[in-house]
């Protein structure tokens, strides 16, 4: 997956040192300072955020307080660069939200690998999220503000599953969200559209109506908002890697063996 890394500093050297430490890797985006930084996120599906502390107007601080305390931003992980080599300091770096708070100088190595196992916890997440049929949509979130963020969202696809015209559109009016802005936060949660992020959802709602033995899977695929059974079991395969039949036969089997 081609990460995009927004690295925001006011020194011109030190953003020059940051892209050699990640340039092949990544893809960067830089910024001279807060503003912009925000500014490039209005625009931008960034992954990741590397900030120093110290700069003039918005602080590496403040920046990380906007991005946290934002729901169209706060899933995104923050590592603070300084100098500051204080206890007060790093604190207040983390109870402002920083996942990462990493002193001057530091180790070129190390920060690549801090960064890669942040991206790739993180993408672990998804991917479990999307293929387990039993995981709850609020795994993902990293905050309490993502938490609440993906309940109410979870909470309206389920209410409207059997809608089989369900849509970006309808999603973005009950978040009060622009469609842009809403699709930015989902893919960057999930890496899922939020067409597929219902798919998600309603096949997970599927596998509980095959768990009550009480349906047929033409009878599921209706309740949970498919217009063919063959679109259901397709995507049934598709992100579980096996057919409804083959789950409700592994289901069966459970049972005999208990």
């Amino acid at each position: 997956m081609n990460y995009q890394i927004l690295i925001v500093d006011d020194n011109e050297d030190i953003l020059e040192l940051l892209c050699g430490v990640f340039k092949g890797n990544y893809t960067l985006k830089l910024a001279g300072n807060g503003e912009q930084a925000l500014d490039i996120l209005k625009n931008e599906y960034i992954d990741l955020i590397i900030s120093d502390i110290m700069m003039p107007g918005m602080d590496g601080f403040e920046l990380c307080h906007m991005v946290k305390s934002s729901i169209e931003y706060c899933h995104i992980p923050v590592v603070l660069l300084t100098v500051k080599n204080t206890h007060q300091s790093q604190i207040q770096g983390l109870e402002l939200g920083a996942d990462l708070y990493i002193h001057k100088p530091f180790s070129a190595r190390l920060l690549q690998v801090q960064v890669a196992n942040l991206l790739e916890n993180r993408s672990k997440i998804k991917a479990h999220f999307a293929s387990s049929p039993f995981e709850d949509v609020r795994v993902m979130a990293h905050s309490k503000t993502d938490e609440t963020f993906l309940k109410k969202l979870d909470d309206y696809i389920r209410s409207n599953i059997k809608d089989t015209q369900m849509n970006i559109d309808q999603l973005a009016h009950h978040m009060h969200m622009s469609r842009p802005t809403l699709y930015r936060k989902i893919k960057s949660l999930s890496t899922l559209s939020p067409k597929e992020l219902i798919d998600v959802t309603r096949l997970k709602t599927s596998t509980k109506l095959i768990a009550r033995n009480e349906f047929t899977m033409f009878e599921i695929a209706k309740m949970v908002g498919y217009s063919s059974q063959s679109l259901f079991n397709k995507n049934f395969l598709r992100y579980f890697n096996m057919t409804p039949n083959e789950y409700a036969g592994s289901l069966q089997k459970e049972v005999k063996n208990e």
